[in-house]
């Protein structure tokens, strides 16, 4: 690609950008959101829309997908404004053919999930966006409008790439680190990347989609809402914001109103559709705010990533399917979750090539876990079965919620060599919600959400008793082999804190308000935390080995199981049991994902082989 000028353009301020994010909906802004957050100031977001989504499109947001808000202190808002839902109802015709309810369910029920907030809140596409753009606003990134990308090339130097941007007739050239599309299901960044390919069928099934406010005897409009009719299709009834409800209407293959060209089927005929499968309900449309309609296609993306590296896909750009379970958005935003540290720890030299290798070995596997999940699920909500339909939800629970995605043994999760528990924690899933108390002002707190998110890993040592004097010299002896300078978290500490001097995390006025230094004062890559069963008088902090006594916020007392959702203590929730005198370390990613977790007994020479333990895990994947 040849230059057209010398004075490459500049977008957001920088000729050469570490990140150029292509799209502007949910997943491209999450991205960008975190890479300011992690001081990766040179980052461009370009969208060829003009404006932020303003109604309609993607709307369910999900229990794990609302927990990560909470870590980014984004969530507030959107549970103030938004819908929450905590049933889902089916309806269908039974033995009489009449149409009636066929069953209820609790979306989330306690005893089956455990999540801290077991409902999926819904509110429309905009809203989540502008919660993003206002927290990069914050941070001094924008969204460079009107700008369409064109194409890309390696650049001469191998270190970066040619993006050939354009704003209305204007070619733009820039150079970029990395570039990634999340520009939707008819990416140009994926059509761009050789021998990326949609993998996979479209449906049959054209959906209608309608956003307003209804009048109606209809006895589940306040839930999320399945009706199933054995000529006319299927309507996915969801509760929205202000009032307002959103119909799935699904138009069958076998009707005029099903033209291969979704265009052809007007607002009307979709409103009509729906009154056929709802009847003898009545529908009274008293305004409509959006309208849409599209076939479904459920595919993934052959590859996430090009051969160089340097190229990314992320949600609908890399996997699409239908929107009947809730789940698009949700996966979209994960994807982005997932690659956004990664890529932080590249850019500052802290990462081995192998850690970004891990985005598509992850991503992709629960992106076809999705669409498996969903065609299955599409096919029972077509047959009409409510028993199967029912007995589908409780057995995809944990992945509907998100708290059951689960990412296969590689560099970064270490299943296969755990140690033997008898709690929920895993390698590869997330870590499991908590309650403790914060030992330095003794507030109540989630232990998992408490640290903030910091592109950091969390080191989570568990004690029965730490004022033993066989486990203090286990944690003193261990402490002393991590803090030498010839460790590798030692180096990688070392090496870090000079790309953070040089491009220092960005701040939001807001965050004065939450002291993130008080969690980096061992390392920035690294926050040390410990778990105890010891009564707070019996110990004081500055007794502990440096390690932890440099790090007094991130000591916890584990006394609060009154106040778990599941009445469970951390460490019996976690491990199940911690024997006296036992030690137990969880290494947790910076996407709050347990990578290892193992457990030694406090005596002689078992210090030595935790640090090797522990220091053998991350030179997997970081270098100093």
């Amino acid at each position: 690609m040849a230059e057209q000028n010398q004075t490459l353009p500049q977008v957001n301020g920088h000729t050469v950008l570490d990140v150029c994010v292509v799209g502007a909906g949910p997943a491209g802004l999450m991205l960008a959101d975190n890479l300011a957050r992690f001081g990766i100031s040179k980052t461009a977001v370009v969208d060829e829309r003009a404006t932020e989504t303003t109604a309609g499109r993607a709307d369910g947001l999900q229990p794990k997908t609302i927990e990560t808000l909470r870590m980014l202190r984004l969530a507030d808002d959107l549970l103030r404004i938004g819908t929450k839902v905590y049933d889902i109802t089916i309806w269908g015709y039974g033995y009489d053919n009449a149409l009636s309810r066929l069953g209820r369910e609790l979306h989330y029920p306690e005893a089956s999930v455990d999540v801290l907030d077991p409902y999926i809140l819904l509110c429309h596409q905009g809203m989540i966006e502008g919660t993003f753009i206002r927290a990069m606003r914050d941070r001094g990134l924008e969204v460079d409008r009107n700008t369409y990308f064109e194409t890309y090339q390696p650049s001469q130097d191998g270190k970066t790439l040619d993006i050939k941007l354009r704003r209305q007739s204007e070619e733009q050239l820039i150079h970029s680190r990395y570039l990634v599309g999340c520009d939707g299901a008819h990416s140009n960044v994926r059509k761009a990347m050789p021998g990326c390919i949609p993998e996979g069928s479209s449906s049959v099934s054209v959906w209608g989609v309608l956003d307003g406010w209804v009048k109606t005897e209809f006895p589940d409009i306040w839930s999320k809402t399945i009706v199933v009719h054995p000529v006319h299709g299927a309507v996915l009834i969801v509760p929205r914001e202000r009032g307002m409800t959103r119909f799935y209407i699904e138009l069958k293959a076998d009707t005029a109103l099903s033209a291969p060209l979704p265009a052809n089927t007007s607002q009307e005929a979709i409103m009509e559709r729906a009154q056929l499968i709802l009847a003898p309900y009545n529908l009274e449309w008293m305004n409509i705010e959006w309208f849409g309609h599209y076939q479904i296609g459920q595919r993934v993306a052959s590859k996430f990533m090009d051969e160089t590296h340097r190229v990314f896909i992320a949600g609908d750009a890399s996997h699409t399917h239908s929107p009947k379970a809730a789940q698009g958005m949700n996966t979209s935003l994960h994807d982005s979750w997932n690659l956004a540290w990664k890529l932080n720890l590249e850019l500052r030299g802290l990462a081995k090539p192998v850690l970004l290798d891990t985005y598509q070995e992850e991503r992709r596997k629960i992106a076809q876990d999705l669409i498996d999940f969903d065609y299955e699920h599409a096919n029972q909500i077509a047959a009409g079965d409510s028993e199967a339909l029912a007995e589908n939800f409780r057995t995809n629970i944990g992945f509907m919620s998100g708290i059951g995605v689960k990412y296969a043994d590689n560099v970064l999760n270490h299943g296969s060599n755990m140690a033997v528990f008898s709690g929920v924690i895993r390698p590869g899933s997330i870590l499991p919600p908590a309650r403790a108390i914060r030992y330095v002002d003794h507030n109540p707190v989630h232990v998992q959400l408490d640290i903030p998110k910091l592109g950091q890993f969390k080191i989570y040592f568990l004690v029965g008793n730490v004022a033993g004097p066989a486990v203090r010299f286990f944690l003193g002896e261990l402490s002393d082999y991590i803090a030498s300078e010839t460790s590798l978290l030692a180096r990688v500490s070392n090496l870090a804190r000079e790309s953070y001097i040089e491009k220092p995390r960005l701040q939001a006025p807001e965050d004065l308000y939450y002291s993130h230094e008080r969690y980096l004062t061992v390392s920035d890559v690294f926050t040390v935390a410990l778990i105890t069963a010891t009564a707070k008088q019996d110990f004081e902090i500055v007794d502990l080995p440096q390690l932890f006594s440099a790090s007094p916020w991130t000591v916890y007392l584990d006394d609060s199981a009154s106040m778990d959702s599941q009445a469970t203590s951390c460490m019996a929730k976690w491990l199940g049991d911690l024997a006296p005198g036992e030690v137990a370390i969880i290494n947790v990613r910076p996407d709050d994902y347990v990578g290892s977790v193992s457990r030694w007994n406090a005596i002689e020479g078992e210090a030595e082989k935790a640090a090797e333990w522990l220091l053998s895990y991350y030179d997997g994947f970081l270098r100093a």
